[in-house]
């Protein structure tokens, strides 16, 4: 079950709430120390062909700072953007990367097979969790394979182990290696 963000801004209406409907999530637990600058995710989704559309009133020299925390990117002007999150294992937002990485930790130990405990060690040496989020009613298939670059690109670049809410983790190959999608009793 996909929880919210406190640092994402509701950016509908009550009475959009309806059409939008429910929301996806999906992380990269990374180990790289710092995440790169938002210029080179730019430059990384260009290079597979897709368009990024950043905030109207983003400001240029943002692009190169790495300790930035949220930015919205549209794949489709007709589409709602995709929400881009980034917290840190220090700074202002610690404490909701403590929250996501005890919440997954805690699902994690409900298994016990290798892989398992395999991505329980790899989550608790996570630096930082980038999060990604969107209008599951309002995505294309674009959106989808857009949402899926950013989250290959903080994989290969950060060390990072990709989740996606009601499946579970993957390896670098995109092989499904923890099920999160049934209840473990």
């Amino acid at each position: 079950m996909a929880k919210e963000l406190p640092i994402l801004p509701s950016t509908v209406q009550p009475a959009d709430a309806a059409e939008v409907g429910p929301h996806q999530y999906s992380r990269v637990f990374c180990q790289k120390e710092n995440s790169p600058p938002l210029r080179l995710l730019l430059e990384f989704l260009t290079s597979r062909g897709q368009t990024p559309i950043t905030p109207p009133d983003m400001d240029d020299s943002m692009l190169d700072e790495w300790a930035w925390v949220q930015v919205t990117l549209g794949y489709d002007r007709k589409r709602k953007p995709i929400q881009v999150v980034c917290v840190r294992d220090r700074g202002t937002y610690q404490d909701v990367f403590n929250k996501e990485k005890e919440q997954f930790l805690d699902l994690l130990s409900a298994h016990d097979d290798v892989e398992a405990v395999l991505v329980r060690a790899f989550v608790e040496r996570a630096r930082f969790v980038l999060t990604t989020r969107f209008a599951q009613n309002d995505m294309t298939d674009e959106g989808y394979d857009f949402n899926g670059w950013i989250l290959e690109f903080f994989q290969d670049q950060c060390n990072g182990l990709v989740q996606i809410d009601n499946q579970g983790f993957y390896s670098p190959k995109g092989d499904l290696i923890v099920d999160l999608s049934v209840k473990v009793e």
